[in-house]
């Protein structure tokens, strides 16, 4: 395995322009004018929550999209704004392309289903696990889980993916293998040792499971894993070619850690999903909001 240096990036810290000295999305955007795709503020908790299950039903509608649902398996969750002991996931049986707000279930840390959200079981195992998250990680407001196919085939292999290209290192340093699988996640204890294995990273590779990924908003979370399940693609295909006796270049860690800084912070991860949001309400005529 060969490691890219450059004689151009030794110093980088040193040659940051004084404008990309701190993370945000003014990192990636020029021009005198204000991005409208920022991470909005809100006047109240009540227009947060609907602007996050919208965000949230969307999200489903972007994984169903891509191919990343398997039957019942796969989930995301989101923390309540307005009360953060609770969080919003999705019924147990939908389909993601036909996910809508008023099919998102609203729940308790102990399983109770709560009045104010569809009236519907959901996933054993996407509770187990969604709630010790949010219990563990109280910067976590959101986290996804699906069966995608790249995600399931390179988490057999037990191994963090390679920082091969720009996007990769977005999860430079902050992704983690959980290797104890030990079937589909019913127990408890299960939930408690993955929450324990995420510790501070965006995402884990479930070994000979899956991935997930987590942020602060469900536009990031969704994003994170989006580009995860394409990394996973591209480590596969990168493999075989190495295979075949092309040389593998890895990125350096000075330049893998400058890439990260100032493409992974919470405000530019949100708005990297706000793209696929204008398309699925284009392409949906926004039914996913109802």
């Amino acid at each position: 395995m060969s490691t890219i240096t450059s004689t151009a990036t030794k110093h980088i810290a040193d040659q940051i322009p004084q404008d990309l000295s701190s993370q945000g999305v003014h990192n990636i955007s020029m021009g005198n004018l204000e991005y409208k795709n920022k991470r909005p503020v809100f006047e109240s908790k009540l227009e947060e929550r609907s602007h996050i299950l919208k965000h949230m039903a969307c999200a489903f509608r972007v994984f169903g999209r891509k191919g990343y649902s398997e039957g019942s398996a796969g989930h995301i969750s989101v923390r309540d704004p307005m009360d953060p002991e609770t969080f919003w996931i999705n019924p147990l049986g939908r389909h993601f392309s036909l996910m809508r707000v008023s099919d998102l279930v609203h729940i308790d840390g102990k399983g109770n289903i709560l009045p104010d959200g569809n009236q519907a079981v959901i996933n054993r195992a996407g509770f187990k696990i969604h709630s010790h998250l949010h219990r563990a990680r109280p910067d976590v407001n959101a986290a996804c889980h699906a069966h995608s196919v790249h995600g399931k085939a390179w988490s057999s292999f037990g191994r963090e993916v390679e920082m091969l290209n720009q996007d990769a290192c977005t999860f430079y340093k902050k992704h983690t293998v959980y290797e104890n699988f030990g079937g589909v996640v019913l127990e408890d204890e299960e939930g408690e040792r993955l929450a324990k294995t995420l510790r501070d990273n965006k995402a884990i590779i479930l070994q000979n499971h899956g991935i997930l990924t987590v942020g602060e908003t469900i536009d990031e979370a969704a994003y994170l894993f989006t580009l995860l399940e394409r990394t996973c693609e591209v480590q596969l295909q990168v493999e075989m070619a190495s295979k075949a006796g092309l040389e593998k270049k890895v990125i350096g860690d000075e330049e893998a850690n400058f890439t990260y800084f100032n493409t992974s912070d919470p405000e530019t991860l949100y708005t990297e999903f706000q793209p696929e949001y204008d398309l699925e309400k284009e392409l949906t005529n926004g039914a996913f909001e109802k």
